[in-house]
């Protein structure tokens, strides 16, 4: 029995049910990126109690032990994560941005692929203070799709490596949500570190949506103090 309150049946009428008129093989491909979805929401799941069980003092042998892996294993894959502080919204972002790559068959995960998945998130403070801006999702869709590389060969599997302007971005996020006094790192502080990577793809599609990086950060800033310091968003 599954641990979680889904089964296999409900994977596969949900899939059945968006793409009726897809073919087999159609939905075997849309079935693994779905499948690499899961995988990079396991993985970040496990990431979170590792990250409370070291807080509360577990050693990295105990948390090895609790894996079923070494501890120099487990060490290894649970430390220098660029995206610890990162919320759940804001991670999940990025597992949207990783599918919106693959979808248009990209090699590499740019600032472009970031603000879809920022768009992915309709909860997240960057979805609100975009649609507020542009007037609808769909213009900011339209202004992303029309920057967009032209689509690969043949889609990826498994990881796809970010862009240097990209790392850059999640660099100034950070150092965005330190500049505000959070210690959490979400949508709205992604943004941020979107149009200060000046030369990216999404800071213009950012500037040409009548964003400025000044005017951004005053809005953020201003969203914030709405609301509880929270890292719901």
């Amino acid at each position: 029995m599954s641990p979680l309150n889904i089964s296999l049946a409900d994977l596969i009428a949900a899939l059945d049910e968006e793409l009726p008129d897809a073919s087999y093989l159609a939905r075997i491909s849309e079935a693994q990126l779905r499948n690499r979805t899961l995988s990079d929401l396991g993985d970040q799941l496990v990431d979170h109690y590792v990250s409370k069980a070291k807080a509360a003092g577990a050693s990295w042998s105990e948390i090895g032990d609790a894996i079923g892996v070494t501890k120099q294993a487990a060490q290894q894959r649970h430390t220098a994560n660029p995206f610890e502080r990162f919320t759940k919204l804001n991670r999940h972002s990025i597992v949207l941005a990783q599918e919106a790559a693959r979808t248009y068959k990209h090699d590499t995960i740019g600032t472009e692929h970031i603000l879809l998945g920022l768009l992915g998130e309709p909860q997240g403070g960057a979805y609100k203070v975009l649609v507020a801006k542009a007037g609808s999702e769909q213009n900011i869709r339209n202004a992303v799709e029309a920057a967009l590389p032209p689509a690969g060969r043949k889609a990826l599997r498994g990881h796809i490596a970010f862009r240097p302007e990209t790392t850059e971005a999640i660099g100034q996020a950070s150092r965005a949500s330190a500049e505000l006094g959070n210690d959490w790192v979400g949508t709205e502080h992604a943004l941020l570190g979107l149009i200060r990577t000046e030369e990216s793809p999404a800071a213009q599609i950012l500037r040409d949506l009548g964003f400025t990086s000044d005017g951004l950060y005053k809005t953020v800033k201003a969203e914030l103090a709405k609301r509880s310091d929270s890292p719901g968003e």
